[in-house]
């Protein structure tokens, strides 16, 4: 009996997705792994795909594979075919969705322990039936190498390619140790503070910082020598503590020190220019119920500290 054309579509489609798995994995035996298959039968779907299309897809050799010109074409086509595919059957399937399997998300460090943590923890009492990686580095990821499905960004996001929605911002202040004011008067204008000894926050401030005031939008900067410099906020927290300079902090963070008088908030009519904070995330027409959900709970639950 001659096969159905559903039967055909079904199997193409199944050859489309085996061709996307195997350039984002990189190889024909990670794409089975991921497949819950044998590489055998991911090489074989391969060939079959080449051979009913009539193109050759991919150049391989023992150590590299490379799309082909004709491989290029065939996998920007392919992608969107599986777009509208999950799309319509996401549609057919309701939107209301039970969330299910696991999310993988990246956020920075402090951030990401500190203040994200209880969010997160509501998402996961709602819907019981996901499981959440939560990945802590402060760098932008690779969200198909690294099958991440969104990532907290703090700072501004350059890739036209991402999805942002914008959670709120992190205001900054300059604070110091009581002791390190110790005989000396306490700066009122902020040429003043470059007078003092520095701490830098690599990833936003090393040999310039650059205040406002709060009154009147007037801007100062001046540069700064870093005697001890960190990418790492917690670290730049404890250097203060220990009275090795001023620094510019997230105002979250040191709060409770200014607070406990272990450290000083310092011209507290100026301030350096607030980091956004966003969530981020590859776009496409459908998104699983696991995202979309975390997405809502994201924008609901945005912590105090960062709330537009």
């Amino acid at each position: 009996m001659a096969e159905s054309a559903s039967g055909r579509h079904a199997d193409r489609l199944e050859l489309f997705e085996t061709f996307v798995r195997i350039v984002d994995a990189g190889s024909l035996s990670a794409a089975a792994l991921q497949l819950g298959t044998t590489q055998p039968t991911v090489s074989r779907r391969l060939r079959t795909l080449e051979e009913a299309m009539g193109l050759r897809l991919l150049q391989r050799s023992t150590h590299v594979m490379k799309l082909t010109a004709d491989g290029e074409r065939c996998l920007a086509l392919a992608r969107g075919l599986l777009e509208t595919w999950n799309a319509l059957d996401a549609s057919l399937r309701g939107a209301a969705a039970v969330p299910a399997g696991t999310l993988r998300v990246l956020a920075p460090h402090a951030f990401g322990q500190d203040q994200l943590i209880a969010p997160v923890a509501d998402y996961l009492r709602q819907y019981p039936n996901v499981a959440v990686e939560w990945l802590l580095h402060d760098r932008r990821p690779d969200f198909i190498a690294e099958a991440i499905d969104c990532a907290i960004q703090v700072g501004p996001v350059d890739d036209p390619s991402l999805v942002a929605l914008k959670l709120g911002e992190v205001s900054r202040i300059v604070v110091a140790a009581p002791g390190l004011l110790a005989g000396r008067a306490t700066p009122a204008q902020p040429d003043e503070l470059a007078q003092l000894p520095w701490l830098a926050l690599r990833t936003y401030y090393r040999g310039e910082v650059a205040l406002k005031s709060s009154l009147t939008d007037q801007e100062v900067s001046f540069a700064i020598q870093p005697r001890f410099s960190t990418d790492s906020l917690y670290a730049l927290r404890s250097a203060a503590l220990q009275g090795l300079g001023v620094c510019i902090s997230s105002q979250w963070l040191v709060d409770g020190e200014i607070a406990a008088g272990r450290l000083v908030h310092l011209l507290p009519g100026w301030r350096a220019a607030p980091l956004p904070v966003h969530l981020v995330y590859p776009y496409s027409r459908i998104y699983p119920p696991r995202l979309s959900r975390f997405i809502d709970a994201m924008r609901r639950s945005a912590p105090a500290a960062i709330r537009v």
